[in-house]
């Protein structure tokens, strides 16, 4: 069973399910540059809070081998509802708000509801090899779907060009696949897991 805690900013409720740390293992299976990526790894994922308005998200992965783990890409963002930033809202940069901070309720955030019962959401997501994404989508549920809106990539970066992914509770378990365009290939299937609570 899982708990939820109740001191969160109403704009994390449909977003509080993700909250913990999961670990577990899933598989790559991937084609790209005349070349078959496949292997099982190892994988850890963090959605953390700060009294902020937005989830903190880290995630690592390791390949496993033969008693070697080699260390995959790892990752840092921020996930949140969109939703127009007002006076209240610090930023962009260091810039302090404007207007007094007024806690925001259910209420305001069920106006926020898109025509098929979710909640349109953003995660900007940071990757360790230079590669910098922003995942636009939907939460319905215990269920997300986001794919990129935009990628950018530093000039050392390896090709990669869009994304998605899909995020789901399924009996206790957070179950993800992510799909990838990279190395030239077309967006395809590339990675999946499941994972289980861990704190």
């Amino acid at each position: 069973m899982i708990e939820l805690p109740t001191d969160l900013p109403a704009d994390l409720a449909p977003l509080s399910w993700l909250l913990g740390v999961w670990e577990g293992t899933g598989v790559i299976d991937y084609e790209a540059s005349d070349r078959h990526f496949e292997g099982e790894f190892a994988h850890r994922v963090s959605f953390s809070h700060d009294g902020g308005d937005f989830l903190n998200y880290s995630a690592s992965a390791w390949l496993l081998g033969e008693d070697v783990r080699t260390p995959l890409v790892s990752e840092i963002g921020y996930w949140r509802l969109s939703r127009p930033a007002t006076d209240a809202d610090a930023g962009p940069g260091l810039l302090p708000p404007t207007a007094a901070a007024v806690a925001r309720t259910v209420d305001d955030v069920e106006t926020l509801r898109n025509a098929e019962g979710g909640f349109d959401i953003e995660a900007t997501i940071v990757h360790s090899d230079g590669v910098s994404e922003l995942y636009l989508g939907q939460v319905r549920g215990p269920r997300i779907d986001i794919a990129t809106d935009a990628v950018v990539r530093t000039a050392g970066a390896k090709v990669y060009a869009a994304a998605t992914r899909m995020y789901g509770l399924v009996e206790g378990h957070l179950l993800w696949a992510w799909d990838i365009a990279a190395l030239g290939a077309e967006l395809r299937s590339h990675a999946s897991a499941r994972l289980a609570r861990a704190e």
